[in-house]
């Protein structure tokens, strides 16, 4: 009989034991298993607002300077023997094309998500298309080339990584990424000496690229101060502070003076 109840006893011990081992363990939440989600800055649309403005050039206006293409038949024809120098652009009402515009300062703090559009550049006429353009960190970078020869894209940066690819007629899309804010990364084709383009990386979504009429525009900023910075390959860098109150339309004029 003793030795009944004994085994009786140990085999309730055994059991309180697995239950207690059971209970005791922690269980798995789903949803603390993955990388922690980023807190992305959110623009209120009822109090943002616009910064707007044009690039001006005072001075004579420059020559256009020819571009020798006769190593490469096939770009010569692209352009019927006639091409010029794209380095600095006076539109005809006497603004700038090809300056890159963007909020330099007053943004700090915030994340802002990433577009998931790519942005395009095309190696077309043996020319770079856009000769400026701006990116944000983490977006898509997404090169192609519509010419019938073979091209070569350097981008020669200095705080991302610096790549080099080449890329045939017929090749698939080459996509990259700039992970840090870098302006400006100077581009350039090894293969054809007159291909040059520049990108601007920034952190935000703030930023423009004046075009045939010298205008640029920056939607969506939220109020504060900032710092605007614009540059052109040939002329440099100029900066101003600005004030966006809520749902304010604020304009913000440059002038580059030329020789």
């Amino acid at each position: 009989m003793n030795r009944i109840r004994l085994l009786s006893v140990s085999c309730l011990l055994a059991l309180l034991a697995g239950c207690s081992t059971t209970s005791n363990t922690p269980k798995e939440n789903p949803a603390q298993t993955g990388p922690p989600q980023p807190s992305y800055f959110k623009v209120d649309p009822a109090t943002s607002g616009t910064l707007y403005g044009r690039i001006r050039y005072m001075g004579k206006k420059p020559p256009r300077k020819p571009v020798d293409m006769s190593e490469d038949p096939a770009c010569v024809a692209a352009h019927h023997g006639k091409a010029y120098d794209e380095s600095l652009v006076v539109n005809p009402n006497g603004t700038l094309a090809n300056v890159f515009v963007y909020v330099k300062s007053g943004l700090e703090g915030k994340t802002f998500q990433v577009p998931s559009t790519p942005v395009v550049i095309d190696q077309r006429g043996c020319w770079f298309h856009p000769r400026v353009l701006g990116i944000q960190t983490g977006q898509e970078l997404k090169v192609i080339n519509s010419d019938p020869v073979t091209h070569n894209i350097h981008p020669m940066a200095q705080i991302n990584r610096e790549w080099n690819h080449s890329q045939g007629e017929g090749d698939p899309p080459l996509e990259r990424k700039f992970l840090k804010p870098e302006v400006m990364i100077r581009v350039k084709c090894n293969i054809h000496s007159w291909m040059h383009a520049f990108i601007g990386v920034v952190d935000n979504p703030y930023f423009a690229v004046t075009g045939e009429d010298g205008t640029f525009e920056i939607k969506n900023l939220p109020p504060g101060n900032y710092t605007i910075e614009v540059w052109q390959e040939k002329l440099g860098v100029q900066e101003t502070k600005v004030t966006i109150a809520p749902s304010a339309k604020v304009e913000s004029d440059f002038t580059f003076k030329g020789d």
